[in-house]
């Protein structure tokens, strides 16, 4: 004859179970004791503090998707970096063309890594942030505001050293 007794929990009446728990049995709990434990018992679960409120979900997708798109657009333009800033030049009023290739391609090639690796850290620590239950609406924005700083240095650098840009700078200062 095979021993057929249920595994713990599966047949065990409460009073089962709070034995094996090493929890005293009900009639020796007081009244307001035993209303207390079972309504108190869920909301203290971690499951339930550890979600994240919707409306931040929502705000933290919806900035790390506009990242995305601004990330890749300017990545590519950082590709072709030479381009991009005689485009800057024409808006700022610049007379010349952007002359400082081999600089703008290594520093442009930067610039567009420095962005990609920003936003997925960006990413990464949004994600971390929604799984653990936690604000993460201000990540994106933070992240996005120290990427942009360090890929502006680093497109700053071959313009800086471009001879129509420092002189239209130099123009610029002395009026």
């Amino acid at each position: 004859m095979t021993d057929q007794r249920p595994q713990y929990g599966e047949i065990a009446t409460l009073e089962e179970q709070r034995k094996a728990a090493g929890l005293p049995p009900l009639d020796e709990m007081p009244p307001a004791a035993a209303a207390v434990a079972p309504a108190s018992a869920p909301a203290s679960g971690g499951a339930a503090a550890a979600r994240p409120r919707p409306v931040d979900r929502f705000i933290t997708i919806a900035l790390l998707a506009y990242g995305l798109i601004n990330v890749v657009m300017t990545g590519l333009s950082y590709l072709d970096f030479p381009t991009a800033m005689n485009e800057m030049m024409k808006v700022l009023g610049v007379d010349g063309e952007f002359t400082n290739f081999a600089q703008g391609k290594v520093w442009g090639t930067v610039a567009a890594i420095v962005l990609a690796a920003g936003w997925s850290l960006t990413a990464f620590f949004s994600i971390r942030r929604l799984r653990s239950g936690k604000a993460s609406w201000w990540v994106p924005l933070a992240g996005a505001a120290v990427t942009l700083l360090v890929a502006s240095i680093c497109a700053a650098i071959p313009l800086m050293n471009d001879p129509a840009f420092i002189d239209f700078v130099s123009k610029t200062a002395g009026q």
